[in-house]
């Protein structure tokens, strides 16, 4: 069964350009994970300092092989003094339609 969620942030203000250069960085090197299916970051439309990210894996593992990438570790230490709050919120999706 694969494994989705989302990530969302908000860029600080005047950081907007150096989050963006850090999500294409990141958007290349997940993609080219072998477990990854979509990697899909969007800004709001309104709100271009809003991110959310649309994430899926082949399954679990896959997903677990991702967050052991460091190249992850370094966005993320990258990314925190750059957002509100520090950081991603993540929410894990479930799709209702498909057979477990």
């Amino acid at each position: 069964m694969t494994w989705a969620l989302s990530a969302e942030f908000t860029a600080i203000r005047g950081a907007e350009q150096r989050v963006a250069e850090l999500v294409r960085e990141l958007t290349a090197r997940v993609r080219a994970e072998p477990g990854n299916v979509a990697f899909n970051p969007h800004t709001l439309r309104d709100e271009p300092r809003r991110w959310f990210v649309y994430e899926v894996y082949r399954d679990e593992a896959a997903f677990r092989e991702h967050l052991a990438a460091e190249y992850g570790a370094t966005f993320n230490a990258a990314l925190a003094p750059l957002v509100e709050g520090g950081g991603s919120r993540l929410t894990f999706l479930a799709d209702p339609t498909s057979e477990a």
